[in-house]
């Protein structure tokens, strides 16, 4: 185990050196028109046995133990429609389609989230340094880390765990220009 966490430090390092921002022309979402935002954010909590039983072994791995998954095996990596990405764990909306690019690290990036409220930040020093991890505001699921390395107009990157995240799909008449 310890091997492996060596080896995924090497490989997140090379990621970061190596990553480039590109954004993508993706149609700017009326979120409200594809999910309810909502104005409180109302604790989830549950036993370990009941997050178990309702997200699967990769899911719990990386939303409760606070793991990350392989980098390019997301099949949300490449996804370019219109939409919001959702909690995987409680549904909580968290970023929108027009903030996802491509930063080269192998997982979904994302230059903001739809309202900061809806995630929380922590440090994280699992890698012998400090990093800042982000949580769901709503069920404290890891979701990934953020950097200070993206695009304009944030210049932040939130790096985020694909099997953390769900995906729900704009219809088409709701999308603006």
């Amino acid at each position: 185990m310890k091997e492996f966490k060596i080896i995924l430090s090497t490989l997140l390092l090379i990621g970061l050196i190596s990553c480039t921002p590109k954004t993508q022309n993706v149609t700017k979402v009326d979120v409200e028109s594809v999910v309810d935002l909502p104005s409180e954010i109302e604790k989830v909590v549950k036993t370990d046995q009941e997050w178990k039983a309702e997200l699967t072994e990769q899911e719990y791995y990386v939303i409760r133990d606070k793991g990350t998954e392989r980098p390019h095996t997301s099949n949300l990596l490449d996804n370019k429609e219109a939409g919001v990405y959702t909690c995987k764990a409680c549904s909580l909306p968290l970023f929108s389609s027009h903030t996802k690019y491509k930063s080269g690290t192998g997982w979904p990036s994302y230059y903001e989230p739809i309202k900061k409220d809806y995630i929380k930040e922590d440090t994280d020093y699992n890698l012998g340094y400090a990093r800042t991890e982000v949580v769901c505001a709503r069920c404290d699921g890891h979701l990934g880390h953020v950097f200070p390395d993206g695009p304009k107009p944030t210049g932040l990157r939130y790096c985020i765990n694909g099997v953390s995240l769900g995906f729900e799909k704009a219809e088409e008449d709701a999308d603006k220009p």
